[in-house]
């Protein structure tokens, strides 16, 4: 038996569906979903047997991502954070680098991952920080700053994050490491009221005094792009994780839009399903050979990832090119699918008028696209000259 057919079965996946619309307008979170997704070990999926977890690759993670995210964009998406942790751990693992050792050990046995590296206004992203990183005499750090678009806000354990050190004698540096929820020295802002991916609640975490314990500081960088293995698998499990994500929401916006097309009539073509009609076909094709690129290449690099493949200093274009690719592909697809649909897809209740709402927030994600371009342009004509 598979590992889509045993984590999710048509069946869960049907409930899940059901219940998106429910917590998309109550803006609440996807507690029913996530307790189901706990019970079948699907937070797991990325760890090692040995730890208690599923031993799944990031290939076999990111195509249950897709088949989840066709049936519950936010519930993926938030699930996405805690999935991404759990494969840094594994993609540094594999490399000979058991520095994340503890996170699959505490994932197996059930604590749950977030993701609060995320601040307004840091276009640096994993290069800087506005957060202040203070040491303490033991080595561990206590964190002071705000966190925004932390998802899984109401269930996480631990909290991944980052902060700068000013203080210390060879400062600046950016330190990474891991707080728990027991220990305090936090806010949760009860702001989650978005037009889109409700269900994540992503509320804004405040930082005021959160403790990384020393054995739980993970890395001290320097701020600006940096080598070490831990960017690397940062970089690799968010972007692809995330396009796993919307990609799931192309592929259902695409399956809406046929069953759409050859659901709806028309007068003007005596009663024949819009199936017929050759604008509405030249649009379903359209989104189809858009939505068609995605899997291969999907699967090609997180294969990659998981084999240890060599691209050098084309990793990180590969990378966010996938990103953005795939949210933008997610955006004209689900496009296409209204155009076809027409106009019951502007109210609330729609699904594709939430896929329509739920999709935005692919452009906000890092990479954003002019980073991902930057990054793509340096890589193939080399900096811009001073």
């Amino acid at each position: 038996m598979s590992a889509d057919s045993e984590l999710l079965s048509d069946e869960r996946l049907e409930r899940f569906r059901s219940r998106a619309a429910e917590y998309d307008a109550e803006n609440r979170f996807f507690t029913e979903d996530f307790a189901e997704l706990a019970d079948a070990g699907y937070l797991k999926a990325m760890v090692p047997t040995e730890f208690g977890g599923l031993g799944l690759t990031l290939e076999q993670t990111a195509r249950l991502q897709v088949r989840l995210a066709g049936a519950a964009p936010a519930t993926a998406l938030a699930v996405n954070m805690h999935l991404v942790w759990t494969g840094v751990a594994k993609t540094l693992r594999d490399r000979g680098d058991d520095s994340l050792e503890f996170l699959l050990r505490e994932a197996g046995a059930g604590e749950v991952f977030a993701f609060g590296l995320s601040e307004a206004g840091n276009d640096l992203v994993l290069f800087g920080s506005t957060t202040e990183a203070r040491p303490e005499p033991d080595g561990s750090y206590r964190y002071f700053g705000t966190k925004i678009f932390t998802s899984l806000s109401p269930a996480w354990t631990r909290l991944g994050t980052m902060g700068l050190d000013t203080t210390s004698a060879d400062a600046p540096k950016i330190v990474y490491g891991f707080v728990e929820r027991t220990g305090g020295g936090f806010e949760i802002r009860e702001d989650w009221d978005t037009i889109g991916m409700r269900a994540t609640q992503s509320s804004t975490t405040v930082l005021d005094g959160a403790l990384a314990r020393a054995d739980r500081v993970v890395r001290r960088l320097d701020p600006g792009p940096n080598p070490d293995p831990l960017v690397f698998a940062i970089f690799a499990n968010f972007e692809l994780l995330l396009a796993a994500v919307y990609t799931g929401i192309g592929a259902r916006a695409l399956e809406l839009a046929v069953a759409s097309a050859h659901r709806r009539k028309s007068l003007k073509n005596d009663g024949r399903s819009y199936a017929n009609d050759p604008d509405i076909r030249w649009r379903v094709a359209s989104a189809a050979i858009d939505q068609d690129a995605l899997l291969p290449q999907l699967d090609a690099i997180t294969r990659d990832v998981d084999t240890l493949a060599d691209h050098g200093a084309q990793w990180f274009p590969k990378l966010v090119g996938m990103k953005v690719r795939a949210t933008e592909t997610a955006r004209r697809v689900v496009d296409q699918a209204i155009r076809v649909s027409g106009g019951s897809t502007f109210f609330t209740g729609n699904e594709l008028g939430r896929l329509y709402r739920d999709v935005l927030a692919g452009i906000f994600h890092p990479s954003d696209a002019e980073s991902a371009h930057s990054t793509v342009a340096n890589a193939w004509l080399g900096p811009i000259e001073e």
